[in-house]
């Protein structure tokens, strides 16, 4: 059951906004969304996670898309974030497209040798003495287990960062951005912008590829390996309500935490959670429960309006 329409969800998590970023038409994309709201008493049954945010030390950043691409909630959702290893969930669904469109066949052999092994390659090691792996085998590497060389081997099939960022724009995202490979676009230096994205622009293209601009069968793939994820344990995850599913792809890059997440509510309704938390203080430990306690909040919240019924 949808949450109605009438709901805004007011102040509490969509608190300081910056300005929108304006997409560009496109066939595929949907109305402006719906708003929400609940009532002042469910509002309070939840944590707002400018209380999370102050006691990480650092600066949080949260967007919620339903399964109909309408921003329902969020929190600092139109600020810059290095995307860290986010990137990979685009990445692999640019490879889909690509087969889809007939660019490539997912079964085609990308070649590789021992030189191009980054320090964290745990697939792509194992296959080096056979010295090729498919581009689905590359794919499922790149989501599930987040292998940096499995990445970097992909990217030139898609034309690069270049390339991905130009996927990117035309399924709608004018924020997201990929300027290097793995492991440079990990610096994260306070002020650059590139290999960025914001929690709104990272759950609406997500969003859009798996709800709609995917194919069923390339859709079905991503959401396979995303639930296959072996990193995000504690992180969203770790958050869910009784009775939710979820699978991610967490990024990592020292100064920062995140991870973007398919969700699946009891009722079988689907959202696209991106959470992402920059130069925490405290421990990683510690931020990753900061995540957890963000996506439990922002979950309970739509738990509970879709049981009630609030208005």
């Amino acid at each position: 059951m949808s949450l109605p329409r009438r709901l805004i969800f007011a102040a509490l998590l969509l608190a300081a906004p910056a300005a929108a970023q304006q997409e560009a038409p496109r066939p595929s994309l949907l109305p402006p969304p719906p708003r929400y709201m609940v009532s002042e008493s469910a509002m309070k049954s939840v944590r707002n996670p400018k209380e999370i945010e102050t006691e990480s030390g650092g600066r949080l950043g949260v967007a919620l898309v339903d399964g109909k691409g309408a921003l329902i909630l969020g929190f600092n959702r139109d600020e810059r974030f290095a995307m860290c290893s986010t990137f990979k969930a685009p990445l692999a669904a640019a490879v889909l497209a690509g087969a889809e469109g007939g660019k490539f066949g997912l079964e085609g052999q990308i070649s590789f040798a021992k030189a191009d092994l980054l320090d964290y390659a745990p697939v792509v090691r194992k296959n080096v003495k056979r010295g090729r792996m498919s581009m689905e085998e590359l794919a499922a590497a790149a989501v599930e287990v987040s292998d940096n060389s499995a990445a970097n081997l992909l990217l030139p099939m898609v034309g690069g960062p270049e390339g991905l960022t130009r996927f990117i724009r035309a399924h709608g995202d004018m924020v997201t951005r990929l300027d290097r490979n793995e492991p440079s676009l990990n610096e994260n230096a306070e002020g650059d912008e590139r290999d960025t994205t914001s929690p709104a622009a990272m759950a609406g293209l997500m969003g859009r590829l798996i709800f709609r601009d995917l194919a069923p069968e390339s859709a079905g793939k991503l959401r396979g390996w995303l639930n296959a994820s072996t990193t995000g344990a504690n992180r969203i995850k770790a958050g869910l309500p009784k009775g939710w599913t979820s699978g991610s792809k967490t990024g990592s890059c020292g100064t920062a935490y995140n991870d973007v997440a398919l969700v699946k509510a009891p009722s079988g309704e689907e959202y696209i959670l991106a959470i992402y938390l920059d130069r925490p203080t405290v421990d990683a430990k510690a931020a990753e429960a900061a995540i957890a306690e963000t996506a439990r909040a922002a979950l309970d919240f739509v738990d509970k309006a879709q049981k009630t019924g609030l208005e």
